[in-house]
């Protein structure tokens, strides 16, 4: 998180820490300070905020919450199917699997070795009957950084009047993300992706769409999301958010210049490594590197304790030894799956960083001899 973004969550608590439903005046400012956050950060994402049938974001508490908001919340009062990617986030594919327990139709896009979903595979499945409830695309892939065609989609479902959801977590504060320009129906987000605070997520919901309440008991965000909202952890998102916006240029072509820099060092000292996405449009942060021969969580491991944080997949499911679901989706060979490893850059990245990485991937992968 950055120092900026701490120091006006810490003063918007001492001056704002009444309750933002109370309706006294300790609890007006606190709105105030609420409802502008809410309203700087919908003007950010190109999001509708004047006029007849605004656009509305619903925080909520992560990127998960979001996603399940959007497929239980959107889909279930309007039908019985729903369309999702084969390399979409653990929280879309386990909503999708609980819908799916309930008698719900889950139907996957096919994507090719590049990383990116099969348009014309979508287009059959749309056209197919039942008519889809929603579809459902993340913007970049969390763990090869794989932009995804995502308003070439939209079109297609636009042309049906299929609603459309996209898991943007991975995408927004590292590249340009304008909603009415994609044109979907709601969009996720996480501030702690980029240098905001943990514990909450939104979801930019489209003029005229009522999600389903998915909780109750409260009135707070005209009941969609019921419970008090967080003054601070909003405010510190749009502090964030208007950091990234303010130095989108320079910090998407500075983090994609140290991303490269990482994998022509690496690939320079380890000839088993290849970049899996490499061919693909991809995010500025995110470097899949797949060792042949090599076990991924070993090396993990081993990388660890040499000073280098990376992770086998998704944070969500880093935990689990099983082969990525992504990579497996993709097609790659067995070897290339097993020793695929992600790292990740940040705004504070520094040169010397990537190339203590660099030296330390390749005194690691020297000391291990091929499976």
């Amino acid at each position: 998180m950055f120092e900026a973004v701490a120091k006006a969550m810490y003063d918007v608590r001492m001056r704002c820490g009444a309750n933002p439903s109370s309706q006294h005046e300790p609890g007006r400012r606190a709105r105030r300070e609420l409802e502008q956050a809410r309203d700087r950060i919908c003007e950010i994402l190109g999001a509708k905020t004047k006029g007849t049938d605004t656009d509305r974001l619903i925080f909520t508490s992560g990127g998960t919450e979001s996603n399940t908001i959007a497929l239980r919340g959107l889909a279930p009062h309007i039908g019985s199917r729903i369309i999702i990617s084969a390399i979409e986030h653990p929280s879309i594919e386990a909503t999708a699997q609980r819908l799916a327990s309930l008698g719900w139709q889950i139907d996957k896009i096919r994507v090719g070795p590049e990383g990116t979903i099969d348009l014309g595979h979508a287009q059959e499945l749309l056209a197919t009957s039942p008519r889809p409830a929603l579809v459902s695309v993340m913007l970049g892939n969390n763990e090869t950084g794989v932009i995804q065609p995502v308003r070439e989609l939209t079109s297609l479902c636009s042309a049906k009047k299929i609603p459309i959801h996209t898991d943007a977590v991975q995408a927004i504060g590292k590249v340009e993300v304008d909603f009415r320009d994609l044109g979907v129906t709601a969009m996720s987000l996480a501030p702690h992706k980029f240098h905001g605070p943990l514990g909450l997520g939104g979801l930019l919901i489209s003029g005229g769409t009522n999600p389903e309440p998915q909780f109750f008991g409260g009135f707070q965000q005209a009941g969609f999301r019921p419970g008090t909202e967080s003054v601070e952890l909003a405010v510190g998102a749009r502090v964030a958010l208007e950091a990234w916006h303010e130095e989108r240029a320079e910090r998407t072509k500075r983090i994609s210049t140290l991303r490269d820099r990482l994998e022509q060092g690496v690939a320079q000292i380890e000839p088993r490594m290849q970049v899996i996405g490499a061919e693909s449009q991809r995010l500025p942060h995110v470097s899949c590197m797949a060792f042949r021969g090599l076990d991924r969580q070993s090396l993990a491991m081993a990388l660890d304790l040499a000073g280098v944080a990376c992770s086998t997949g998704s944070a969500c499911a880093s935990g689990s030894s099983e082969p990525s679901p992504v990579l497996l989706a993709m097609g790659l060979a067995d070897d290339v799956i097993s020793g695929a490893i992600r790292l990740s850059l940040g705004a504070q990245t520094t040169a010397q960083e990537i190339d203590f990485a660099v030296e330390k991937i390749g005194l690691v992968c020297r000391g291990f001899p091929p499976l």
